[in-house]
């Protein structure tokens, strides 16, 4: 045999080997501000600015390579996920450094991280809040270098999901109407490594972080951070907590005491992850799609009465970020991805209801499906046709700003993508522009 064709055949066995692995790696960065700078979440706080830390804020990363297509998961302990330039540096280093294209970047929408929507333009940011923009390279910065590094350890994995109906640990915050909607699916993706060491265990679950005071001026994982110790702990793997349609989902159980409740939730957690049992992946497979869809404004930021009532309700500088993101239609991103033919993971970027997750599931058909809030972005509120006709905090349009049955255009699209993925419908030549 010559070189060239002994060469030709390595390759082509390394092709085939790659083909057929799975693996997982996982990693973690602080991502806690080091300066005072304004919070998110509650409008009452204004621009005030944070005056230390209860509990140190992190960016927790998987990354999952199924036979070569490699996929992100980084559930960050953040209001929201990064603003738009920050996402797209953030990806763009990713895709340069790893190859990663597709990503997951959710924050657990805790109510006790930074202010993420300045940017250095006059009168949006600097000058007066240059320690945020300051923030904003260390942030990105340790979002990459998280996945980064997750990415340096892959190794061969196993992998197992499911899902229970926990009662008791959330509760609906928006509707006066019964039934009232809850998602009570506590979902578990669990990663071990080829001999049976935990790698990591990712948790999907929706209930609203709210439960620290808005006068306290300290910054705190909220529940998500007792959650992820208490997995952590037991397991001895990497937990990554990612929120699920907690639009009009709060926490129930525990009251106000974020610690009690995590420790509660991680045990739950914990009981799910030990029941699974991971096994190899005979045919890995991944397939993923995006893209962003365009709806009408309810709201117009640019009417000069209507700007003023909201920078009284939040401070110009917020205002202005919003005026300027919705200036061509609210844009939410929509991802998709189909893992080994069986796990839906499926990603938007704002607070959706929770009727929006628990229709997806029953629709989809799959075995396990992950619904991602808060991820890749924020356009604020998304409540279902019915909650936006009943009103109430939520489903207004003073922060639900996207027209009326935007949730559900977004979960058909997905419920298309996922059908075409699996072969069930056959997907378009073109696509319509948006």
């Amino acid at each position: 045999m010559s070189t060239f064709s002994h060469l030709a055949l390595l390759l082509l066995c390394a092709s085939a080997l790659s083909a057929q692995t799975f693996q997982a790696g996982a990693a973690r960065r602080d991502i806690t501000p080091r300066e005072p700078v304004p919070m998110w979440g509650y409008g009452d706080r204004h621009d005030k600015l944070s005056e230390g830390v209860i509990d140190p804020l992190y960016a927790d990363a998987l990354v999952i390579d199924a036979g070569g297509s490699k996929l992100a998961i980084v559930g960050l302990d953040l209001g929201r996920a990064p603003a738009e330039p920050s996402l797209q540096r953030i990806r763009a280093r990713i895709l340069k450094e790893t190859g990663i294209a597709h990503s997951f970047i959710a924050g657990s929408h805790t109510h006790h991280g930074p202010v993420l929507e300045f940017t250095g333009a006059e009168g949006k940011g600097k000058g007066r809040f240059d320690a945020a923009l300051r923030y904003y390279t260390q942030m990105e910065n340790a979002i990459a270098e998280a996945v980064i590094e997750a990415n340096s350890k892959l190794q061969p994995a196993h992998v197992a999901a499911g899902s229970i109906q926990l009662e008791g640990f959330n509760a609906n915050r928006h509707s006066k109407l019964e039934p009232k909607p809850g998602d009570k699916s506590l979902t578990i993706l669990r990663l071990d490594s080829a001999s049976g060491s935990p790698i990591a265990v990712l948790v999907n679950w929706a209930a609203h972080p709210t439960t620290i005071p808005s006068q306290t001026l300290k910054f705190s994982a909220d529940y998500a951070g007792a959650l992820k110790h208490t997995i952590s702990q037991a397991m001895n793997a990497a937990p990554v907590f990612i929120q699920g349609a907690a639009g009009d989902q709060r926490t129930e159980r525990g009251g106000k005491d974020y610690q009690a409740y995590g420790q509660a939730l991680g045990a739950e957690a914990v009981k799910l992850a030990r029941s699974l049992t991971p096994k190899a992946v005979v045919k890995p497979s991944l397939q993923v799609r995006e893209d962003r869809l365009r709806f009408t404004p309810r709201v117009d930021l640019k009417n000069a009465f209507v700007r003023l009532l909201f920078e009284k309700a939040f401070f110009p500088e917020l205002v202005r970020h919003y005026e300027d993101e919705y200036a061509a239609g609210v844009r939410p991103w929509l991802t998709v991805a189909l893992l080994n033919s069986d796990i839906a993971l499926v990603g938007a970027s704002g607070e959706f209801f929770s009727n929006h997750a628990i229709r997806l599931r029953e629709r989809a058909r799959v075995q396990t499906l992950f619904f991602f809030g808060y991820c890749n972005g924020y356009h604020q509120y998304f409540p279902t046709i019915e909650g936006a006709a009943e009103g109430g905090y939520g489903a207004d349009e003073q922060v639900a700003i996207a027209e009326a049955g935007a949730g559900e255009t977004i979960m058909n699209t997905a419920l298309i993508w996922l059908y075409e993925m699996q072969g069930r419908l056959r997907a378009p030549r073109t696509r319509t522009p948006r």
